[in-house]
């Protein structure tokens, strides 16, 4: 099982944090527990990629401040928050926060295990979209400067007479520059490359 398949239960209730261990480790899961959010922030910058499960009602800091301390600090990590029967409102909240789901108590195991399958798979597709876009960016700034110039043209359509006239070179030379863009940048075509350039935020 990859790494991201580990469970942070965060709860400062021990009983429910044996519950929980108990029940993720027989479903497959890799468990850390931590009694507290303070605990666990403490620890966030070392902690391994994978899902915070965590009780919306602590002291000190709850779930609440868990999440956005947690979306603040920028680390890619999926938050699944457990709530009372009184507190949906509070969970609409965590939603509009960026919370990946949340589990209103008590729960049915298979409930609970389907909404941190679903967090963990839609990180992972986070994940390769990010490393995606970082390879895209290396790759672009691998570019000339003229290069940079055609790819700049490319991506807003502009067909090679056009990029020629623009920057007062042959449309032969322009192809020739095409197709190192393309070749670096790794694009199959340019939809391809307007795709990735979209994604990366440079289009």
């Amino acid at each position: 099982m990859p790494d991201t398949e580990l469970i942070h239960v965060v709860d400062d209730d021990e009983a429910m944090r044996e519950s929980l261990a108990f029940l993720l480790g027989s479903s497959g899961f890799s468990v850390r527990l931590y009694d507290g959010a303070g605990v666990f922030l403490d620890a966030i910058a070392s902690v391994p990629p994978g899902c915070i499960l965590s009780d919306i009602r602590m002291p000190d800091i709850d779930g609440l401040e868990l999440l956005r301390r947690v979306k603040a600090g920028g680390r890619p990590l999926p938050v699944v928050l457990m709530t009372g029967h009184g507190d949906v409102p509070l969970a609409v909240e965590a939603m509009k926060l960026g919370a990946a789901d949340f589990i209103e108590k008590p729960f049915d195991d298979e409930v609970l295990l389907k909404a941190l399958r679903a967090a963990l798979s839609h990180a992972r597709g986070e994940e390769r979209a990010e490393a995606a876009q970082d390879e895209f960016a290396r790759r672009l700034a691998t570019l000339s400067q003229r290069e940079r110039q055609v790819f700049d043209r490319l991506v807003v359509g502009d067909p090679n007479k056009v990029i020629a006239r623009i920057l007062d070179i042959s449309p032969r030379t322009v192809e020739v520059y095409r197709a190192n863009v393309m070749s670096k940048l790794q694009a199959s075509s340019v939809s391809d490359l307007v795709r990735s350039a979209v994604r990366a935020g440079v289009a």
